[in-house]
């Protein structure tokens, strides 16, 4: 599982998750980049959960929780920790809910509208590989697996597991690809 565990981790999703933004400037500018904000303190918020040790590092986790949670309510997004790989690209603002057991890849695309979620009283969601772009209003329901290099469409409602290089559609069943 990839998650944020050192300090050069967190150095280094910062920088791909910019790059998957196609931000080339240093910091974020106000009002302008509020996703790359919210990506920055996605990836702090994950950094101190996951590493911090000492009281102050503890204390400071607690400002952070409530800096991310706030942001992520004015944003409309529920995305816990430690979901998303590095390359994460949050296209729009708007309705974002992701389940805290999925567990997305490398350079996910994601669009406003989304839904990661379990189903029928189970607990687990979805695992999803590298290089997915998952489309406006896509759901993705229960305990599937998506591989590699897969592109979810608009609307799309995703049930069954999938495998890579492929593009699904709406309605999304082993018979709906594009």
């Amino acid at each position: 599982m990839l998650m944020i565990k050192s300090r050069k981790d967190y150095k280094y999703y910062l920088e791909c998750d910019k790059i998957a933004l196609g931000i080339s400037r240093k910091y974020p500018m106000p009002i302008v980049d509020i996703i790359w904000k919210f990506e920055r303190l996605l990836r702090k918020y994950e950094y101190y959960k996951n590493c911090s040790k000492t009281i102050f590092g503890k204390i400071y986790l607690i400002f952070l929780k409530i800096h991310y949670f706030t942001l992520s309510r004015k944003l409309g997004f529920s995305i816990p920790a430690n979901v998303f790989g590095p390359g994460l690209s949050i296209a729009h603002y708007g309705t974002i809910v992701v389940n805290s057991t999925a567990r997305v890849g490398k350079n996910c695309r994601i669009q406003e509208g989304t839904n990661i979620g379990s189903t029928n009283g189970s607990s687990k969601a979805a695992t999803i590989g590298d290089n997915v772009f998952i489309g406006t209003g896509a759901k993705i329901i229960g305990d599937v697996k998506i591989g590699n290099n897969v592109c979810i469409g608009a609307g799309a409602v995703v049930t069954k597991s999938f495998g890579e290089n492929i593009t699904v559609g709406g309605g999304a069943s082993e018979k709906n690809f594009i």
